[in-house]
Formats: structure tokens, sequence, C-alpha cells
């Protein structure tokens, strides 16, 4: 896979550096972030460069994930990543730093990488889990164009340890 480069209004989604190590750090051990995503081994600069190597390395076509980043400053804003991969079906996930969120990052994010994975991927659906109690995650879904599809009960261990039912929400191609 060619590098990738998508410039939204106020973004701009990129590959993943080794000098984001000292961003990544404390950005995966807020406690918003770790508990809505499964607990990484993160804990010094050298795990974050180790993480940071396995999100850029996109060799296995099996994921996509990404920087996403303030176009004037190069601050780190969030991550945005297409995972699972296959036979035209991907699932999207997504954080953002403190600082970033309720401005609109995280959807933006999302759905510029959708919209990406359907023309360069070919991809038909893209899925979208989150905690039903997380309602901040609902509301970027819905920003996104992802649609409510159902609810999946004790579904995922998140980075509390605790499970919880989550939202599923979709979007095809052939959505407008």
């Amino acid at each position: 896979m060619e590098t990738i480069k998508i410039d939204v209004p106020g973004l701009v989604l990129r590959p993943w550096r080794p000098d984001d190590a000292a961003e990544v750090l404390p950005a995966l051990r807020e406690p918003a972030i770790a508990r809505w995503n499964p607990a990484p081994t993160v804990v010094d600069l050298a795990s974050a460069q180790t993480w940071l190597a396995r999100r850029a390395d996109l060799s296995g076509g099996e994921h996509v994930s990404l920087a996403v980043t303030d176009p004037a400053s190069g601050e780190l804003l969030g991550s945005v990543s297409l995972h699972s991969i296959h036979d035209g079906g991907a699932s999207i996930g997504y954080w953002t730093v403190g600082p970033a969120r309720g401005r609109g990052v995280a959807s933006r994010a999302v759905s510029a990488l959708t919209d990406w994975g359907f023309g360069e991927l070919g991809l038909h659906r893209v899925e979208l889990c989150h905690a039903v109690a997380n309602p901040g995650s609902c509301r970027v879904a819905e920003r996104a164009g992802y649609r409510l599809e159902g609810t999946l009960r004790d579904s995922h261990r998140y980075g509390d340890g605790r499970r919880y039912d989550e939202h599923v929400h979709g979007r095809l191609t052939t959505d407008t």
C-alpha cells in the first residue's frame, strides 16, 4: 500500500511516525482513551514506539491506521483506523485527545477514512462498534453517516476490563 495522506478541512490524516511516540504515550494513558480502548501495553517511550511501528506497518493489508493531526501545528489530535479489512468489509476505530473533543475531529476523521476506504480499497461496508455507555461515540457514528443497526450484548471487554453492550453502526458505499 502506498503512503496515505488525507487532507480534511482542519485536519490531516497521515501515517504514524516514530517521533509521534512522545505524544502517543500520554494520549494512551489518558483515562477516557484508556477506558474505551483495549488496554495497550504502552508504558514508556520504547513501548510507544513499538505500538507505532505496528500501526505504521500496512504491509499485511488487514489494517490502515493513521494519525489525526492539526494541519497548522502538526499536533496530534487523535487516531483513526480501518481494521479487519476482508472481502469488501472493515471495521473502524478512533480516539481523540482531550483538547480535540467536541470539535468534530473524530466524526470528520471517521468520515474521511471511510470515504477513502470505499474509493481506494473498494470496500462495500464499514462497521463501527462502541460501548452503549459511551454516548459521545454514538454521536460520532451518526455524524459520520453510520446508521445504528442494533445492540450487541456484553460483546466486548474494554480497557477498564469490563464487558459492555455495544451499539453496532454500519455504513455502505451505497448509502447517501
